[in-house]
């Protein structure tokens, strides 16, 4: 809501709008002329004709972790820094974000956004690679395996999205698992 209601925030992410978009439903349209027939297949002689829904789960999620990987890599990761410190600065955060960051006098707290002095979004891992084929043969268990398999990455991915956070705030790693632990259930959400 509070992005809604905030026009001057719209102005990173309005420019990626069009090609971010594009590439999501070309990934999903990919992911599903390619993949769905044989994962489908797979999924029929474990799950019967439940396959014909978990199938696109599975799919929709495989879409979702590749347009995540592409779009923050190649497409909105400035977009998403800066309309995560203009946020910031929005809510007077402003000694927060100086510390990793140059800000420009002025009332438009997207305009007020300086130099980067270190990005914070890390680039998707081997290991994030690697836990993601651990997980995919969940899916082979009827309805259930595949709801577990969107909630174990979700609960991974979900503390990333406030990398930018944890920079800012200077946490250590500690520091950060313990913030996490306690809000566990909202970053799996």
């Amino acid at each position: 809501m509070y992005f809604i209601t905030n026009r001057s925030l719209w102005r990173p992410l309005a420019e990626k709008l069009i090609p971010t978009v594009s590439l999501g439903l070309g990934v999903t349209v990919f992911m599903f002329a390619v993949t769905y027939v044989p994962q489908a297949a797979v999924l029929s002689l474990f799950n019967g004709p439940l396959a014909v829904f978990t199938t696109v789960l599975l799919v929709l999620s495989e879409a979702s972790t590749l347009f995540s990987v592409l779009s923050k890599n190649f497409l909105i990761d400035d977009a998403l820094i800066d309309t995560f410190d203009g946020t910031l600065l929005s809510r007077n955060l402003t000694s927060l974000v100086s510390t990793e960051r140059q800000i420009k006098p002025g009332s438009d707290s997207v305009a007020k956004l300086g130099k980067i002095m270190k990005k914070p979004f890390a680039r998707f891992t081997p290991k994030a690679i690697i836990r993601y084929f651990m997980y995919l043969p969940l899916n082979f268990i009827p309805v259930f395996g595949t709801i577990l398999f969107v909630i174990l990455q979700g609960r991974k991915f979900g503390p990333n999205a406030h990398a930018r956070y944890f920079q800012l705030k200077q946490m250590s790693k500690s520091q950060k698992d313990d913030f996490v632990e306690k809000r566990k259930a909202a970053y799996t959400r």
